[in-house]
């Protein structure tokens, strides 16, 4: 076996950060983000894979309860909008002026 990787949470939250980092910029497809997982587990001793287990479970948890809160952020500000762009008054084409009597 290769090199093992270190386990620590915050090992593991910077390696699953930089996974979708690159997919997001567009650096890597969803494939070789999971030709990269692959890779990585190989690199973790046995010994330590429950607990590389319990802290990528941790990690997918909690980024996926930010994106979830990110997209119901913007699912309202989106509601938002519309309501705004309808409560708007109709833009007329002539202005009235009243004369002085």
């Amino acid at each position: 076996m290769g090199q093992e990787v270190s386990i620590s949470y915050q090992a593991v939250k910077s390696r699953v950060y930089k996974l979708i980092d690159s997919l997001v910029e567009g650096a890597k497809t969803e494939r070789d983000v999971q030709e990269s997982v692959r890779r990585w587990w190989k690199l973790v001793h046995p010994t330590d894979r429950p607990m590389a287990q319990k802290y990528l479970a941790e990690v997918l948890q909690r980024s996926n309860a930010t994106l979830e809160a990110i997209s119901g952020e913007l699912t309202q500000v989106r509601e938002l909008e519309q309501l705004r762009v309808q409560a708007r008054p109709p833009v007329t084409s002539h202005t009235q002026y009243s004369t002085p009597v």
